[in-house]
């Protein structure tokens, strides 16, 4: 199945060609994903947190998302997907990148999770009808063509008192210089091209975003990295990466 972009989409086709040309790497740890695996850690606790602090659960289950009904919008090979079914999620994976699809479905298999993934977009699975408890688009408001539309759509499918989260990149000089120069040119911790700095969304557009789209802001928190420990961190500093979380009124 192909995704027709000339339908109503906030899809970029050219930005979903160039995640099709490095999906076989999504589950190398010493690839070209690198960089995510290391992050990946702290935007799912942050994740987990933020969804036990809203449906009353206690995170320190390991069942703790269980009954909970999740969207992975973009959801690549599965890297964040997986580890929210491993604590009881029933997700549903989404990504208009038929290989990324392909590559998650494989090691969802060989790894004996039951995850739902689809070749699809947001605005398609919104026109279905399709409800959720905790939708997520984390990295992927900065490769959408209408970031206001985009945030309307997923909250949208949020349930009555569900939420969503979001993770992105901010658009300012410390952010150009770190997350295109630093980590595309310089550490080459990602293919050259992979962001536009002129698509990186500020916390107040977001937040303005969501408030139109019906959400209330919850929570939010920068991420940031330290080279001499080489790990990711929660943060108050939302220079460069930052997520934040939006609840719909019940």
């Amino acid at each position: 199945m192909s995704i027709d972009f000339d339908r109503s989409t906030t899809v970029d086709a050219a930005e979903i060609a160039r995640f099709e040309a490095i999906a076989e790497t999504w589950w190398d740890p010493r690839g070209k994903m690198a960089t995510l695996h290391k992050f990946n850690p702290v935007r799912l606790a942050w994740v987990r947190d933020a969804a036990c602090a809203r449906f009353g659960r206690d995170p320190r289950r390991i069942d703790c998302l269980s009954g909970l009904r999740f969207l992975d919008i973009g959801c690549g090979g599965g890297i964040l997907s997986e580890p929210l079914a491993r604590l009881g999620a029933s997700v549903v994976g989404a990504d208009p990148a038929v290989t990324n699809i392909e590559v998650a479905r494989l090691h969802a298999a060989k790894s004996g999770l039951a995850i739902d993934y689809r070749n699809t977009t947001a605005e398609t699975l919104a026109e279905a009808g399709e409800r959720f408890d905790v939708v997520l688009a984390m990295e992927v408001v900065e490769h959408v063509t209408d970031v206001p539309l985009f945030v309307s759509v997923c909250a949208g499918m949020a349930k009555p008192g569900g939420l969503m989260v979001a993770a992105t990149l901010n658009r300012t000089l410390k952010s150009w210089a770190l997350a295109i120069v630093g980590a595309e040119y310089v550490l080459r911790w990602l293919p050259v091209g992979t962001h536009q700095w002129d698509k990186f969304v500020t916390p107040k557009e977001l937040e303005a975003a969501m408030e139109q789209a019906g959400l209330s802001v919850a929570d939010e928190s920068g991420v940031i990295y330290n080279p001499l420990a080489d790990r990711w961190s929660l943060a108050r500093d939302m220079d460069v990466n930052y997520m934040i979380a939006a609840e719909k009124a019940a």
